[in-house]
């Protein structure tokens, strides 16, 4: 897929992985509608990339609020020819030591923005994609959707529910319309703000988003980035390894 002239949307594009897909976009010649929900670094982006860039205030936890978005976005940029999902949100949980009325507000909102909005989005803009020549709906989800840690359940399950959806999606539009493709992005850890102070061996921001734009160029359907590479060749060998090698990542 030619970048050139395509304009992308990218949720969560204010920091980490977005901004850094949002600058390689725009340096591969492509339009951004950067969404976020901080309208700081939206007006920072706004600073940096001028008209290249289409800043977009959305929270993604709220349904209401992701629709209105869905019903604009294509009137606003009708050109609109590629979908990265890419906002995501990871909370810590110790469901034998927390309490659960400290942790349920949090739970659900890792749930709206990681599967609700993601399936929103996809859906929503869907009709409108299929009317491009070409179009993609690009997923970002993680090898701890493969095989989950004890630390970030719902995190795990959101991915792996988006995973899921991603496979499905795409058997429909592989049917019906060829021309838009599903892809899932699998990550392994990134050194972002969500990540800091846990982990080892991360790749970048800028490392991860290259891959991103690479895959996309290519034509592939699934992205395994850095060491997620590793992921199916070990699951296929010893899913008890896998299981027992993120466990406590």
């Amino acid at each position: 897929m030619n970048l050139v002239g395509k304009t992308v949307l990218v949720t969560g594009a204010t920091r980490g992985i977005g901004r850094e897909l949002t600058r390689q976009f725009i340096e591969s010649g492509a339009h951004v509608v950067a969404a976020g929900r901080e309208h700081r670094h939206l007006e920072s982006l706004a600073s940096d990339y001028a008209d290249r860039v289409t800043p977009w205030a959305v929270d993604l936890a709220d349904p209401d609020a992701v629709d209105i978005f869905v019903r604009e976005l294509t009137d606003r940029h009708p050109q609109l020819s590629i979908v990265i999902n890419n906002a995501g949100v990871q909370t810590l949980t110790d469901f034998l030591g927390d309490g659960p009325q400290t942790t349920r507000a949090a739970l659900r909102r890792e749930v709206a923005i990681n599967l609700d909005a993601v399936i929103a989005l996809s859906t929503g803009l869907l009709p409108h994609l299929r009317r491009q020549p070409a179009a993609a709906i690009v997923n970002i989800t993680s090898g701890l959707a493969v095989t989950p840690k004890r630390s970030a359940p719902v995190y795990c399950a959101t991915k792996a529910g988006v995973r899921v959806f991603t496979r499905a999606l795409r058997y429909q539009c592989q049917d019906a319309a060829p021309h838009v493709r599903v892809i899932d992005v699998v990550l392994p850890i990134v050194d972002t703000d969500m990540t800091r102070g846990r982990g080892r061996g991360k790749i970048s921001a800028a490392d991860a988003a290259a891959a991103v734009i690479t895959g996309i160029r290519c034509g592939s359907t699934e992205i395994y980035v850095g060491k997620a590479k590793l992921l199916p060749a070990v699951m296929r060998l010893s899913p008890a390894l896998g299981y027992r090698i993120l466990r406590n990542g």
